[in-house]
């Protein structure tokens, strides 16, 4: 860990993540979490030594100009803090790269600094493409492991089995330690995933200000997702295949999105059946 600062106090913090790569469709998680630290004004006080976990062949160190002289930016980790005034609580933001090697100690190295700073939740965004409409809500999931966080948070338990990212590893870490965990991805159409995609941004950050109850002001993010819906509109409106498969999606994600598609409506609308089903009328002797 390369300290850039020294670590402030901190009030119970929140550490929230994001990586780029394979977990971060239309950049839409990286965006999520590039937005918080503008709001809140966020200081980058520690970095993790790229040479330890990126190949630079990959991830190519960038030629930037600092005050009119040129300087060598290497890409890594980076961790900011923020402690707004409207917040309650202190927030740690770990902005990433997936990295090339070494899982397990980059896992290390950022949960031993989760415990150092006193993180209690630990928060992943990530985003992913999938079969869904752009003009329809962006789904954005938000599971955990842990049953206490399941019901504090009235969250689900995800069912994914197959190939994880950093992300999902970092999760099984935060869990282990005791963190409460919170996993949210958001469903990008994987016809329209090129970046950036805003919509899919401003869907995970309400999901994030409503989990967490956080405060968060999306600024112009609810324009950008406008203009980019009617950027695809355009684009679906121009090929027939296209548009044909967007009115599928349409109606599919209508009906799984309808009250009696749930299995509880369903619960409930057959408890209410029996409750007002007139008595039966004894049998004629």
């Amino acid at each position: 860990m390369i300290e850039l600062e020294d670590l402030p106090p901190l009030r119970d913090p929140i550490m929230i993540l994001a990586c780029e790569g394979w977990n971060d469709a239309g950049e839409a998680a990286t965006d999520a979490l590039e937005h918080l630290a503008r709001l809140w004004n966020a200081e980058p006080i520690a970095a993790l030594d790229p040479e330890e976990y990126y190949d630079f062949q990959v991830n190519r160190p960038r030629v930037v100009l600092d005050k009119g002289r040129r300087r060598i930016q290497w890409r890594t980790t980076r961790i900011l803090t923020a402690d707004p005034p409207q917040l309650s609580r202190s927030i740690v933001l770990v902005s990433g790269i997936e990295p090339s090697f070494r899982w397990r100690g980059y896992t290390i190295e950022l949960m031993d600094f989760a415990q150092q700073a006193g993180v209690t939740t630990f928060v992943t965004l990530g985003a992913l493409m999938a079969d869904v409409a752009h003009s329809r809500s962006i789904p954005v999931s938000a599971t955990s492991e842990d049953d206490v966080t399941m019901h504090r948070f009235d969250l689900e338990p995800s069912g994914y089995e197959g190939p994880t990212g950093i992300i999902g590893v970092l999760a099984d870490a935060a869990t282990q330690a005791g963190l409460t965990t919170i996993s949210c991805w958001a469903a990008v159409p994987h016809y329209a995933g090129h970046s950036p995609s805003p919509k899919a941004t401003l869907a995970l950050l309400n999901r994030l200000a409503q989990l967490l109850d956080l405060p968060i002001d999306t600024g112009d993010l609810p324009a950008e997702a406008q203009t980019w819906e009617g950027n695809i509109d355009v684009l679906a409106e121009s090929d027939e295949e296209i548009a044909e498969y967007v009115d599928a999606l349409e109606k599919a994600q209508d009906a799984a999105e309808l009250p009696e598609a749930s299995g509880d409506a369903i619960a409930r609308e057959f408890e209410r059946y029996l409750r007002n089903r007139p008595p039966e009328k004894p049998e004629e002797p």
